[in-house]
């Protein structure tokens, strides 16, 4: 009756012949040559309270009951059908924690929320087997599994043969179905104060097998087992250990306020990813919605006041910050070389400037988000390592922060605290997206397509205007060189900032906050719009976007040319003209524009001189010099030590003679500070500039004495 006659709230006024809910699903299963008719629960309380009691209580027995009444429909319907169709259960009106599972639940459906952390390989499991006798080759019929035993025929049924015990197993004629062991982990927000989190495992079959990857927050329903185990082989008697495990029904993908990650993959794999339904399932009247909101013309500037609305101006900032949500296109090229898609931010500022503050907001938002700190995460917890499987015993590859954010973002807090190895591990994450690991007989590359976004604070907690980027946070500028952005979030004093950010502050603490917000998105819309844009939205150059895409390039180079002055400034790298590539891609898709414009390219030009005219200007002339980032050394304070290198050996040259006595280096420093040119050289100065006249084999130093040889 439930399946013929469930209909919807909405259509229960309606024409009475209209065919059920259910009715309505099987024949697109019949459509579709479906395996699963999914029914919610929901549906079936409403229906009748008692069958949805029983259903909890009894699931084994209802469910056997419910497979062979809809068997019995779709033989009706199309009696040729050949599969067998399920009935799988979503959707129970209660969800239960981890920690409340206890004896009474055994043999009942539950529901469960939690993350993947394991999921093992895929078991095969006998349903149905057939046995050939040794001694005739006559072969027996399937005998069906009961209850995980198999009953071996002890003599050939062969009335000529009857020889005993003869019978062996024939593999390829015995049928199998998959299995798969996963292990899901209590979701941080539902642990209590204090405790660690506890994890179940989930037995999955058939077409639930990787239908999640590690990494991804689920809701399970199934029925909670337990097994009796033995202590030893040798004895007999059985002791009242029991290991539990949850038989699943169905998966479904959870966490509504985080976005879906997008996945290009699903070409390839399309038998795995599209087994679970997404939360996000965009109807009719959501798409129009996003659609005229992109419409809006200031439609960027109001994305950008969604963003963390709690925290008070850093506007550029948070517009980057957007452009790593949307993200650029990841290009694939025939001859095989790929270009990443993905935008990585670094942070680096003044205590108290909310830096871990927009972090946190960022990760809360963003798909298969991990939040990390430098001092607490070693450089296997960020990319992977290997550990014994506790229920196998065999070696296996846990993932590590990187590889659960694939297609994610990954953000790093203390950035600078960081261990070395740890930090070297990025080197390899942040350009070629992969992690390569070869120990303990395992060999592998695996998958990092992550956006990476860190925060430093400058060495001495205060940054130093006078000194570079590279000098104020002990970063190697290789590393450096990988960030798109790199925005410094500075605390000047300046009476009228302070007094406005010190009245928002109190505001948020004595009014209502959202009674003082105007115009901004909620966060279900926001993360909607985004996970909408990054899914169906791949914007293309357009032939204007290019042009200027191209000139602006030029241009930037063109200002490291001084006139009259023979030295050349690396301005901008074939790196930044990457970075402004997926900048504009990512304003593109802000507009929901499967073309990238003119204005697009403008706004990334800007974007990259704002974070780049704080992080790469050289503070002796003034100008941008992209060797700071890329060697920690500006192309002005080269010319310098070059000039001092020479001005040191026609000094020494002139004073002194070959083999004679050895001066101190505070007498050739005086000597050289009455040359107009250097007056304000200093002692370390003049101590490099020798050693470098050392190593040539021009002069030998000791301490403070140098001697010409």
């Amino acid at each position: 009756m439930f399946l013929k006659h469930f209909r919807d709230g909405q259509s229960q006024g309606s024409e009475i012949y209209e065919e059920g809910k259910y009715m309505k699903g099987i024949h697109k299963v019949l459509e579709m040559e479906g395996e699963w008719l999914d029914v919610d629960a929901r549906d079936v309380f409403d229906y009748d309270v008692e069958l949805y009691g029983k259903m909890v209580r009894y699931p084994l027995e209802v469910l056997a009951i419910f497979d062979i009444v809809l068997m019995d429909i779709v033989s009706l319907i199309q009696p040729l059908f050949e599969k067998h169709v399920q009935v799988r259960i979503f959707n129970l009106k209660s969800s239960t924690t981890m920690r409340s599972l206890n004896p009474s639940d055994i043999e009942k459906m539950v529901s469960l929320k939690g993350m993947i952390i394991r999921c093992s390989s895929i078991i095969p499991e006998i349903r149905e087997a057939v046995f050939k006798c040794t001694v005739c080759g006559y072969f027996s019929d399937p005998v069906v599994v009961d209850r995980g035993r198999i009953g071996e025929p002890t003599s050939c049924l062969k009335q000529e043969c009857l020889a005993k015990n003869s019978m062996s197993l024939v593999h390829n004629r015995c049928r199998f179905a998959d299995k798969q062991i996963v292990r899901l982990q209590e979701t941080p927000d539902e642990i209590p104060d204090g405790g660690t989190p506890h994890t179940v495992s989930l037995l999955m079959h058939d077409k639930l097998v990787d239908a999640g990857k590690p990494g991804d927050r689920i809701e399970v329903t199934g029925i909670f087992r337990a097994m009796s185990v033995r202590v030893g082989p040798t004895q007999r008697t059985v002791k009242s250990l029991f290991k539990t495990y949850v038989d699943c029904l169905h998966i479904k993908k959870t966490d509504t306020s985080r976005m879906s990650a997008e996945d290009p993959m699903e070409l390839d794999s399309c038998n795995g990813s599209r087994r679970i339904e997404e939360d996000f399932q965009f109807d009719e009247a959501k798409i129009q919605q996003l659609k005229e909101l992109s419409k809006q013309p200031d439609i960027y500037d109001i994305l950008t006041r969604s963003l963390a609305p709690n925290i008070w101006e850093l506007d550029d900032v948070k517009r980057g910050l957007l452009c790593q949500l949307f993200g650029g296109n990841a290009l694939k090229l025939v001859s095989g070389a790929s270009f990443r898609g993905d935008i990585n931010i670094l942070l680096v500022g003044d205590p108290g400037t909310s830096k871990s503050q927009l972090l946190q907001y960022i990760h809360k938002l963003s798909p298969r988000g991990i939040y990390t700190s430098g001092r607490g995460s070693s450089a296997v917890g960020l990319t992977a390592y290997v550990s014994k499987d506790p229920e196998t015993g065999e070696t296996v590859l846990e993932s590590g922060a990187l590889v659960l954010s694939d297609r994610g973002i990954c953000c790093v807090d203390e950035f600078d605290k960081m261990s070395e190895n740890a930090r070297s591990m990025l080197h390899e994450v942040m350009e070629q997206q992969t992690v390569s690991i070869a120990k303990a007989g395992i060999i592998a590359t695996l998958n990092a397509r992550t956006s990476v976004l860190a925060c430093a604070n400058p060495i001495g907690s205060r940054y130093n205007p006078r000194l570079s980027v590279i000098d104020n946070i002990h970063l190697p500028p290789t590393l450096l060189s990988r960030f798109d952005l790199i925005y410094l979030i500075l605390d000047k004093a300046d009476e009228q900032t302070d007094r406005h950010l010190a009245k928002h502050i109190v505001s948020l603490h004595f009014e209502n906050p959202e009674s003082t917000l105007h115009d901004v998105l909620d966060i279900a819309t926001l993360t909607a719009y985004v996970s909408y844009a990054r899914r169906h939205i791949h914007p293309q150059l357009s032939d204007e976007a290019a042009e200027e895409l191209t000139r602006g390039y030029v241009e930037m180079r063109r200002r490291g040319n001084f006139p009259g002055s023979s030295k050349k400034v690396i301005t901008a790298t074939p790196r930044q003209m990457e970075s402004l590539i997926r900048l504009s891609e990512a304003l593109a898709r802000i507009r929901f524009s499967e073309l990238v414009e003119k204005h697009d390219v403008t706004e990334a030009f800007r974007l990259l001189e704002v974070a780049m005219q704080q992080s790469a200007t050289d503070h002796s002339t003034g100008t941008i010099d992209m060797d700071l980032i890329t060697t920690g050394v500006s192309a002005s304070e080269r010319m310098r030590r070059e000039n001092l290198a020479s001005a040191a050996r026609n000094l020494i040259t002139e004073k002194m003679q070959l083999e004679g006595p050895s001066r101190r280096l505070p007498e050739l420093l005086d000597e050289l500070k009455k040359q107009s040119s250097f007056a304000e050289v200093h002692l370390h100065d003049l101590r490099n500039a020798v050693a470098e006249l050392a190593s040539e084999g021009f002069v030998v130093l000791h301490g403070d004495s140098v001697k010409r040889v």
